[in-house]
């Protein structure tokens, strides 16, 4: 019998796209994330990861004025997708799943997220705060 030899997984990269706040950005950026994992091999995560892009380039685009961006980072078996936006203000805390059905459309967003990531957070980028945030979350291959 032979050996079975371990396949080392994509190589590890990262994109970053640049969007106007413009509410067509989200489609711009959850089909450009489609092409990006596709590529990579990694279509088994592109429903997942869409809901999350739609999720987090919304938050971005509908609440800041400025621009935003999509970044998206794989690494040792983890794609990482983080939406930035120039607003150094932290997100709303996401409403706990059990509440979710009280809500309107709005709100959702980072429960959503919160569901299903693996893991999320955000940060800010400088220390006064004067260069924005990136929310982001994660995703494992398994």
């Amino acid at each position: 019998m032979p050996e079975a030899t371990l396949r080392p997984g994509p190589e590890p990269w990262e994109y970053c796209l640049y969007v106007p706040n413009d509410p067509r950005a989200v489609t711009v950026s959850r089909r450009t994330l489609r092409l990006i994992l596709t590529l990579h091999g990694l279509i088994r995560l592109v429903d997942v990861a869409e809901l999350l892009v739609t999720e987090l380039i919304s938050n971005a685009v509908r609440h800041t004025k400025g621009p935003a961006a999509l970044r998206l980072r794989w690494s040792e078996g983890v794609l990482r997708i983080g939406a930035w936006d120039a607003d150094p203000a932290p997100p709303e805390p996401p409403v706990p799943l059990d509440r979710m059905a009280e809500l309107e459309e709005d709100g959702r967003g980072l429960a959503l997220v919160m569901a299903g990531a693996d893991l999320w957070g955000w940060q800010p980028l400088s220390a006064e705060g004067n260069r924005g945030k990136v929310v982001w979350c994660e995703l494992g291959a398994a």
